[in-house]
């Protein structure tokens, strides 16, 4: 067994196929379903159920994937201890974090790092903020950068980062003249609503008391869209504010203030408590905190 079987297993087993798990690392299935047959003949049972249109793990291979994702975290511990011994920033950094969060908050971060430290290969898992928890607590994630409030004992948060959410209007929007609005105002309008995520809960809890009178126009996937579709008049929607400022500043968009209530998007820095982080990981968290603070000085 070597340890490119042993990815290309735990790949097939996460994704429940062997051509996902092909592209993920860059292999043909027919190469993905040679090496998972090597690793069959070598412990002499099998390990994966192909009888069904989803691939999965047979009693063995359940027994075999715990076995596989410790070797393979210890292998990444090995290379993490080699690359620290130097005292430099070395290896790779594996952070997680959201779409948001990874296209509006963390491009100016990463590139200070990578300026910093050009030999860190950082390697980002993008995804909902609860399963970036999972990552960090079984530890495939060292960093994450979560949507607060969460709870895990495993785990330690630093606040790090807090924007207010705002109404976003296109400037022919009858509301664009206000600089401040009530919520029984925007319920007038029709709205665009994130499909889920954090937003998507603070808007239903805010406008659950106008439900009668609320009009959905649309449940867009993503901010991209809800941005774009703000900007042609469609609708309004909330955001938070560092998510519009290109847009506000070619004057696409406007943003303005709800008159009776306050809502923040807030995030955190997260990490295991009992783990010993890598020099890599120290020096993000230690640039991350340092220039989100510079942010909410300049608040």
């Amino acid at each position: 067994m070597d340890f490119d079987q042993l990815i290309t297993f735990l790949e097939v087993a996460r994704q429940g196929s062997f051509s996902r798990a092909g592209e993920k690392v860059f292999r043909s299935q027919s190469a993905v379903s040679a090496q998972i047959r090597q690793l069959e003949q070598e412990y002499g049972d099998r390990l994966l159920d192909r009888s069904g249109k989803t691939v999965k793990l047979t009693p063995a291979g359940q027994v075999f994937y715990e076995y596989a994702e410790r070797l393979k975290n210890l292998r990444d511990e090995s290379l993490m201890a080699v690359a620290d011994h130097s005292g430099t920033p070395r290896g790779t950094l594996k952070v997680g974090a959201n779409e948001a969060t990874c296209l509006y908050v963390l491009p100016e971060v990463f590139a200070e790092y990578c300026r910093r430290y050009p030999p860190v290969q950082i390697s980002i898992y993008r995804n909902f903020t609860y399963k970036i928890v999972e990552k960090l607590e079984n530890g495939s994630v060292e960093v994450g950068v979560l949507t607060l409030p969460v709870t895990s004992p495993s785990l330690k948060i630093h606040p790090i980062f807090r924007d207010k959410l705002t109404l976003m209007v296109s400037p022919k929007n009858a509301l664009a003249k206000h600089k401040t609005v009530p919520v029984s105002e925007v319920v007038k309008h029709p709205l665009l609503f994130p499909k889920t995520g954090h937003t998507r809960r603070l808007l239903d809890k805010l406008f659950r008391p106008y439900s009668s009178e609320l009009q959905v126009r649309m449940e867009l996937p993503s901010i991209g869209m809800i941005k774009s579709f703000v900007a042609a008049d469609l609708g309004v929607s909330l955001i938070s504010a560092s998510f519009a400022r290109d847009e506000v500043d070619a004057g696409r968009v406007k943003l303005i203030d709800l008159e009776d209530v306050e809502l923040y998007r807030e995030l955190g820095l997260a990490y295991r408590r009992d783990r010993t982080l890598s020099v890599a990981t120290t020096a993000f968290i230690q640039l991350l905190r340092q220039l989100t603070m510079g942010k909410k000085n300049e608040a």
